[in-house]
């Protein structure tokens, strides 16, 4: 057994793994970096960017056929699925060396492609290596969750993980889930030319601000998806050589469904089973690796960041963990999760993004709110493009701070960074209103969100009194 005594050592080379490494590796800190398997992660290879390839793929063919607003002929898209997927490859592909073992090594990490289990409180073994550290960061991901659905087990299903494998168009693909995962794949697979189904057990993207959803759950059905709602399958089986009939059940009465293929997208459940967290005294449930606000767990000397840690599962929260971690393993730094600035987006179209607290939440934690909206019909460039589905939604205190916000529309997940900062940063809507917007942008849509904040003044008596005194002044 090969010993090895890091300063830290990571196991899992998702994006927070490799933020940890590669921070701690520029400081000259010895650092160990284990995977068992794709050097990126679920981000890389299942999730983020191939999703948001073939999201990309199905716009493209969907624009083809929306020319006719703008005195366009719409054309009929001429759709290789083989190419199409070959795009989703080539695009890991470009991104891949960022997070290559080669990279690493030449950063100072030390990769091991292998296993890792915990020996004890403070060793980890890794194939033939005993790795003692100072401290450990656990970041192992998730993976899907596979529901205890009858004759599932005797039957090809697909995930995000096995999903962009296929170079077949499926005829019909039957999607169980109506999450973001189920809706974005979907729609997307909608615009390629598949018939699409989707059965949800209770509500669609019900996750988010139903005033918003309802955008984004309007344009999917207008486009051909079925969406089936509140209804709950209850067994799948085996149709002809290889399609798939599923069985299902709603107010209705029972019914099937029969389909070519079938992708199961109902949640994700924590990577740890493999990781012997109990010789280590590291407490854990169904939901992943128990933590603190500081990310660290029952065990001192071990923390756990992203997905593991059983909070939002989102890339960009794993790579926010690793700065906090980072500030903490290498300066000593207080670093406490805040779960109120993580914001969030679902690529379906229109996009649906969302940062802070929802009305919802607003009303049960403050005496007094505002909602102050403004929609995407209202501005100049969304008329311009044609892309007037949507509003902007903002939650406020009755001093003005800004609470929360919600944006459903073309780009939401790009506008969603302003308000991502606006929270963070603890501005109310008369900072916002303070700020000149380059004419004529989207981001317009925000600030008369927030200046509409100002109405209720221009109509009180005092205010409208002392205009009428100073207009005296001349």
């Amino acid at each position: 057994m090969n010993l090895l005594t890091p300063d830290i050592c990571v196991i899992g080379a998702g994006s927070g793994g490799l933020t940890v490494a590669a921070a701690a590796a520029a400081f000259g800190v010895p650092v160990v970096l284990v995977e068992r398997g794709k050097m990126g992660g679920d981000c890389l290879n299942y999730g983020c960017v191939p999703s948001k390839a073939l999201i990309a793929a199905g716009k493209q063919a969907h624009l083809m056929q929306s020319g006719a607003a703008f005195g366009i002929a719409p054309a009929e898209a001429e759709i290789n699925f083989r190419r199409v997927m070959k795009h989703v490859e080539e695009t890991i592909a470009a991104i891949a060396p960022n997070d290559s073992v080669e990279r690493f090594t030449a950063l100072g990490v030390q990769v091991i492609q292998e296993e890792a289990r915990f020996k004890d409180s403070r060793t980890v073994i890794a194939g033939d290596h005993e790795i003692r550290a100072r401290r450990f960061v656990i970041a192992t991901g998730s993976s899907p969750l596979v529901p205890p659905i009858p004759g599932l087990e005797t039957i090809p299903f697909l995930t995000n993980e096995t999903i962009f494998a296929q170079t077949r168009r499926p005829a019909h693909l039957i999607v169980i889930g109506g999450g973001p995962i189920g809706m974005e794949l979907a729609q997307a697979h909608r615009r390629l030319g598949c018939e699409v189904t989707v059965v949800e057990a209770l509500t669609a993207l019900g996750k988010d601000d139903p005033e918003l959803t309802a955008f984004a759950l309007r344009n999917i059905r207008s486009e051909g998806v079925h969406l089936l709602e509140h209804t709950r399958v209850t067994r799948v089986e085996r149709r002809g050589r290889s399609g798939v009939r599923v069985h299902v059940e709603d107010a209705d009465g029972e019914r099937s469904l029969d389909g070519s293929h079938l992708l199961v997208a109902v949640g994700r459940t924590p990577n740890i089973a493999a990781l012997n967290l109990d010789k280590a005294g590291i407490k854990h449930s169904a939901s992943g690796v128990t933590v603190s606000d500081k990310l660290r767990t029952s065990n001192r000397r071990v923390y756990a960041i992203g997905d593991v840690a059983g909070g939002l599962q989102f890339t960009h929260v794993a790579g926010y963990h690793a700065g906090l971690v980072v500030r903490a393993l290498l300066f000593r730094l207080p670093a406490r999760e805040n779960r109120a600035i993580i914001p969030w987006a679902t690529y379906t179209d229109p996009e649906i993004a969302h940062v802070g607290l929802t009305e919802e939440e607003a009303r049960k934690r403050h005496r007094k709110i505002n909602i102050l909206r403004w929609p995407y019909a209202e501005n100049d460039r969304a008329q311009a493009e044609r892309k007037t589905e949507g509003l902007i939604k903002l939650v406020t205190d009755r001093k003005g701070r800004i609470l929360g916000a919600s944006i459903a529309g073309a780009n939401a997940g790009e506008m969603i960074n302003f308000w991502a900062l606006a929270l963070s940063q603890k501005l109310g809507v008369r900072d916002v209103a303070g700020y000149v917007a380059p004419y004529p942008t989207m981001t317009e849509i925000g600030k008369r969100a927030a200046i509409t904040y100002f109405t209720e003044t221009t109509r009180k008596p005092l205010v409208r009194a002392l205009v009428r005194f100073l207009r005296r002044f001349g």
